[in-house]
């Protein structure tokens, strides 16, 4: 039993972090940032299964707080409650996770987010609020205990020996990458940047904050009227860049009043987002486009003239390929070249 216990571990929590630059965009948080974190959705409507700022239901709302700070958590509050280490009531602290049985159903059936002061954090059936864990009359009773997950960490892998030659600047960036001359021109432009270890991570994710603070990197627009996100804070040091870019139509908020700072792009998004900040359309003939094609892409998909566009254009071997998985996430290599081959003449 404790070898599965500790197998569970380390499978959900993994800490790691994505970023656009080596300090200020790196993503992870300690327990007390996690709170802080967590109350920036207060007010979000409750959802039944709902894992996004346009609805939670409790687990995953906690799920998506812990997200942020890259702790990967099981889907349910009964399967929450087995991560972690017990920690005693009086020994709680902000970002600790609070559990409580027979709510809506026998056993572990809640979990919450503890704030400091007797005060936790959930989504509840009117949406996320504060509620306090000794006074409450319906909350009180029902506590089961707390763990801490903030605090538990996973060995990290060292970073294995390259099979071929690097980039002097990058040590996990191959000479021959696909997205190679792109990654070095837009880092000396200073675009993108690496990691404080030396290395950029091509192949990690690309959230919507950071895509709008790179693109504004280059178009330096700023927006004339302030707009409020629910998911971002007035603090964030992109907010500037995600007004300016919202307000020009380039890349926009939900209709829900949140932005999805933290969302990953797919490809398409990808695609969509550089045409519109680029005009990449404007770029190409129409017997180009016409003559460039992706095996998965046709004619009739809404966003096929931004992907074709994009393909006709790269100036490296990216998209130079015979499908285009529209779906499936961009990463930081894919969105340096698509970047590239909107900037280069």
């Amino acid at each position: 039993m404790r070898k599965r216990f500790m197998k569970t571990v380390a499978a959900v929590v993994l800490m790691g972090a994505l970023a656009v630059s080596s300090v200020d965009e790196a993503r992870g948080a300690s327990s007390s940032d996690i709170a802080t974190y967590a109350k920036k959705f207060t007010g979000t409507p409750y959802k039944f299964g709902g894992t996004t700022t346009s609805g939670f239901d409790c687990s995953g709302y906690i799920r998506y707080v812990y997200n942020n700070a890259d702790i990967k958590l099981p889907r349910t509050s009964a399967d929450q409650f087995k991560v972690g280490k017990a920690v005693s009531k009086d020994k709680l602290q902000p970002g600790d996770l609070v559990f409580f049985a027979n709510t809506y159903k026998k056993g572990i059936s809640h979990t919450g987010i503890y704030l400091g002061d007797d005060k936790f954090i959930s989504a509840k059936s009117k949406g996320v609020m504060t509620a306090n864990l000794k006074t409450n009359p319906y909350w009180a009773p029902k506590y089961a205990g707390a763990r801490r997950v903030a605090e538990v960490k996973v060995a990290e892998k060292p970073t294995p020996k390259p099979t071929q030659p690097v980039s002097d600047q990058f040590k996990d960036l191959p000479l021959n990458h696909g997205a190679y001359d792109a990654i070095l021109a837009l880092t000396k432009k200073g675009i993108i940047h690496g990691y404080s270890d030396a290395t950029f991570k091509p192949e990690s994710q690309v959230t919507r904050g950071h895509a709008a603070a790179m693109i504004n990197r280059v178009l330096n627009l700023k927006a004339s009227h302030p707009v409020k996100f629910t998911d971002v804070s007035p603090k964030y040091g992109f907010l500037a860049d995600i007004t300016a870019l919202n307000e020009a139509g380039i890349l926009q908020g939900y209709s829900n009043g949140a932005f999805g700072v933290n969302d990953y792009l797919t490809r398409t998004q990808l695609a969509v987002i550089v045409d519109r900040a680029f005009d990449l359309n404007d770029k190409i003939s129409n017997e180009t486009r016409a003559n460039t094609r992706y095996n998965d892409i046709t004619s009739s998909y809404w966003a096929s003239n931004s992907i074709l566009a994009l393909k006709a254009l790269d100036q490296t071997s990216v998209f130079k390929t015979s499908s285009f998985n529209p779906g499936k996430t961009a990463t930081r290599a894919e969105f340096s070249a698509a970047i590239y081959a909107a900037i280069t003449k």
